[in-house]
């Protein structure tokens, strides 16, 4: 924790954190902890088949940028408006219509640069990004679900959409390499945080590359994972905290976790109404089934309202860090 050279004082290292996931609420956390003393590297998953990442992934045979562009928002040190101009998706336009100008500029950049990672690279120096953003393989991968009446659903944006409970997920090439930067990363880490984010699609497709998984393992880090505040239909319907524990351990095989951080804040009666419209409902929290599994439970009111219920990146962050801080003093 503390790191001296000759004739100067000591300094305190700033920890490490890999944080592992996508979608939305990968991005919201990360606007919090961005603001902490904290050495960021962000381990996205590339299994993103829907929507403009898919139209770019499927004509420019390159990795979806969907989840890595919000991932570079979220830490760029960027004005506002320019965020707002990578988050820009052209509504008209034969060919444009339905694509951020995000990915198209790391569309254009792996382009210039003949290679996915180092696009990401130079488009983060250019953003001034806060830590390292890496995808968790350079290349794209395909995410298959086994579902419960053994029906196989090929793709990532598919899945949610068949109507069936979740049997399992695989990853197609199984045996895909991650990045050597990822595997590094992981085992330098002082911290490994994963999620939030869509369980079967976002989650668990990274833990699949059996590398990371492996590192993550091994890796003398804390491990936290914080759980969603809502289910997410077609993927996690009526799923309580020890469901989302229970499918990870599944499908990885291991107890990853030390702690797991969940949401117990009063959902208001409306807000509630809205998410039951769209066939989503809170996750539960079972306590006694968390603790029984052997998981410590952080429980806080972590949700704000505004459009949408979202973690309160702030508050989430502040406990992020405390347990970071905490393992480091432990650790020496």
């Amino acid at each position: 924790m503390v790191k001296t050279t000759p004739g100067s004082a000591p300094t305190m290292r700033r920890p490490r954190i890999v944080v592992m996931g996508g979608g939305t609420g990968l991005s919201v956390m990360l606007r919090g902890l961005k603001q902490k003393p904290l050495d960021i590297t962000a381990i996205v998953t590339v299994a993103d088949d829907g929507g403009s990442s898919g139209i770019l992934r499927q004509e420019l045979q390159m990795p979806p940028p969907g989840d890595i562009r919000n991932v570079l928002t979220a830490l760029a040190d960027a004005e506002p408006l320019l965020a707002d101009m990578l988050s820009y998706r052209f509504q008209n336009g034969s060919g444009l219509a339905g694509h951020s100008l995000g990915n198209l500029i790391l569309a254009a950049m792996t382009d210039i640069s003949g290679d996915f990672v180092t696009g990401i690279r130079e488009l983060s120096r250019v953003l001034a990004v806060r830590g390292r953003v890496l995808p968790a393989a350079n290349q794209a991968i395909v995410l298959k679900a086994e579902m419960a009446d053994g029906t196989i659903v090929v793709g990532e944006s598919q899945i949610p959409k068949a109507g069936l409970a979740i049997k399992r997920v695989f990853l197609e090439p199984a045996q895909v390499e991650p990045l050597d930067e990822a595997v590094e990363a992981i085992r330098e880490a002082d911290a490994i945080l994963i999620g939030p984010g869509s369980l079967y699609t976002s989650i668990i497709p990274n833990l699949l590359v059996p590398k990371l998984a492996e590192a993550i393992v091994n890796a003398d880090a804390v491990k936290l994972f914080v759980c969603n505040v809502m289910t997410q239909p077609g993927e996690t319907d009526n799923y309580s905290v020890s469901d989302h524990l229970d499918a990870i351990h599944a499908h990885v095989g291991h107890h990853l976790f030390d702690y797991v951080i969940v949401n117990d804040g009063e959902i208001p009666p409306q807000v509630h109404s809205m998410y039951a419209e769209q066939g989503s409902t809170a996750v539960q929290l079972d306590l006694e089934e968390v603790e029984r599994r052997g998981y410590k439970v952080i429980a806080d009111r972590l949700v704000l309202f505004r459009t949408y219920l979202r973690h309160d990146a702030a508050k989430l962050s502040g406990h992020i860090y405390q347990l970071v801080e905490d393992w480091m003093l432990r650790k020496g």
